[in-house]
């Protein structure tokens, strides 16, 4: 499964890059994450517990970041694994200055699946991680705001992730066109775990 697309940040490059390398970020883009550690300069490790609706799930993976040039681009190197299935993949993130300021986030890569996850259709597939990217972008704009207000008061950075059911309520909201059956409705309960993992992970800041 291909993935590419770009976002634009309302703040400077250098913040955007150092808010992507923040483990503490990370976390907050992830719900569901328990543990996600920086195990050495360009490694990260995560574990994850996601319930979406009904269905419920460990995940464990990992990630390593190649080629970084900061604050400018990086490559990316990841993958999970659970009950369902499992996803690895690879993902360029490219930050770009604006002249008014902001910073273009652009991102191309591809996702492998496996196991269970094989036999869901790639419509469905391509309708979640696209909703997912769009919610987790939505939450990785707050928590700039909230960095840079915290830069410019010198005060401590205040910043409340979402639950992981206000996660879950935005992404299935963004879906509604899309999805047209009880049968995908299961579906997309289904895999939004997996998807979750890889996706915020490597494409959100290099995920």
């Amino acid at each position: 499964m291909k993935i590419e697309g770009s976002h634009v940040f309302n703040g400077p490059r250098e913040a955007v890059w150092e808010m992507f390398y923040d483990p503490n970020v990370l976390t907050s883009a992830l719900p569901g994450a328990q543990k996600v550690e920086q195990v050495s300069e360009n490694e990260y490790k995560f574990d994850m517990n996601v319930r979406v609706g009904p269905v419920s799930g460990a995940f464990s993976g990992g990630m390593t970041l190649e080629d970084a040039v900061e604050p400018e681009k990086v490559t990316i190197k990841g993958g999970g694994k659970g009950a369902p299935g499992f996803l690895d993949g690879v993902g360029n993130v490219r930050f770009v200055e604006q002249d008014d300021g902001t910073t273009l986030m652009e991102y191309d890569g591809e996702v492998n699946i496996g196991g269970a996850l094989a036999s869901v259709g790639q419509r469905m597939i391509d309708s979640v991680s696209k909703s997912m990217i769009k919610t987790g972008f939505a939450t990785l704009d707050k928590a700039l705001a909230a960095r840079l207000a915290a830069k410019e008061t010198g005060e401590e950075v205040k910043f409340e992730a979402p639950t992981e059911t206000e996660f879950a309520k935005e992404v299935a909201k963004d879906m509604v066109g899309g999805v047209t059956s009880s049968a995908e409705v299961k579906l997309v309960l289904y895999i939004v775990p997996l998807i979750l993992i890889l996706v915020l992970l490597s494409f959100l800041f290099g995920r």
